[in-house]
């Protein structure tokens, strides 16, 4: 009986692939660069081409897999296993992905959205384990999130549900990339925290090393930013203030409709630890409903890079229990 799965997690630069047992074990992992010329078109041939050479040189053969789930960037049709609109995959015009992963390694294929399926390994085997009511939220160039009530990962009508990102922080704030202002995004991603740090600099006029950093035109990152603040950075702590304050807002907002057990932050800017998750939470305490305050927990993610293909993999899990 086939007791393995194959997950896959889809990024713009880089395609991260393995292969789990059942229960959620990862048994060996590998990554491919992502391809993006030529409109993406080489994206899926070079997905299957890395997972038939991978079976072909393990001790497995296709009839030790149940299926293959996979986390994707851009808009997805779950039930056609379509993809259109990630623009950072080059994918312009819709991509037939299950057609062509089923065809070309004869397996059961699922797909879904990458902030999704990073929300189910989570879920799955990290922060999220043993809760059948948790929210995610991933801090990485973009904010992304996933809502999990019941037990179950919502969509909503349009596949919209679990936007965490485009919660509004500030009306008619900074210009997002989807055409409205003041979303999450603009304040919490990596680049959000940049830009944040940038506008707040002209005014600051105290002595700082993140104001000496913006004035000489250095690169400044937000993991630069967390950096100084834990260090002392009168300027960096006073954004690392402002980031939280939007954070925690949009989190309360979030928790006083759903109630989950734990909202669990992750993604690249999460890796600033306590020096953001302190005041994330005091900012989440003071906007939360006293019925949420005093259930809903905030927690950093655990299982970092890795959420990605563990929850890709649950998705075939899913998909067999289903059918």
């Amino acid at each position: 009986m086939a007791r393995n799965l194959i997950g896959i997690d889809l990024g713009g630069t880089t395609t991260k692939m393995a292969f789990l047992s059942v229960s959620g074990e990862i048994l060996t992992k590998w990554n491919i660069p992502t391809d993006i010329s030529d409109e993406g078109s080489h994206i899926v041939p070079n997905i299957i081409e890395s997972i038939n050479q991978h079976i072909t040189n393990s001790e497995f053969s296709k009839d030790d897999f149940i299926g293959i789930g996979m986390g994707t960037p851009g808009s997805v049709d779950i039930e056609n296993g379509t993809v259109i609109g990630a623009f950072n995959l080059n994918w312009k015009k819709r991509q037939q992905v299950r057609d062509q992963i089923q065809a070309g390694v004869g397996l059961q294929f699922i797909l879904d959205n990458d902030a999704n399926v990073a929300s189910l390994g989570e879920y799955w085997k990290g922060a999220g384990e043993k809760d059948a009511d948790v929210v995610f939220v991933t801090l990485g160039t973009g904010v992304g999130g996933g809502v999990i009530a019941g037990g179950r990962l919502l969509h909503g009508i349009n596949g919209g549900a679990g936007e965490l990102g485009h919660v509004t922080v500030q009306p008619n704030g900074y210009l997002c990339t989807c055409g409205k202002r003041g979303c999450l995004e603009q304040y919490a991603s990596a680049t959000g925290v940049v830009h944040v740090a940038a506008d707040m600099a002209k005014d600051f006029m105290g002595t700082s090393r993140l104001k000496e950093m913006e004035d000489n035109q250095e690169s400044v990152t937000s993991k630069m930013i967390f950096y100084l603040a834990d260090n002392g950075d009168i300027l960096a702590n006073q954004v690392v203030d402002r980031v939280t304050f939007y954070l925690g807002l949009a989190l309360a907002n979030v928790a006083n409709i759903l109630n989950p057990a734990n909202i669990i932050i992750g993604g690249g800017v999460s890796n600033a630890g306590n020096t953001l998750l302190q005041p994330t939470t005091r900012y989440f305490q003071e906007n939360a409903f006293p019925a949420v305050r005093d259930s809903t927990k905030l927690r950093l993610a655990q299982l970092g890079n890795d959420a990605g293909v563990i929850g890709a993999a649950s998705l075939a899990l899913r998909f067999q229990k289903s059918n």
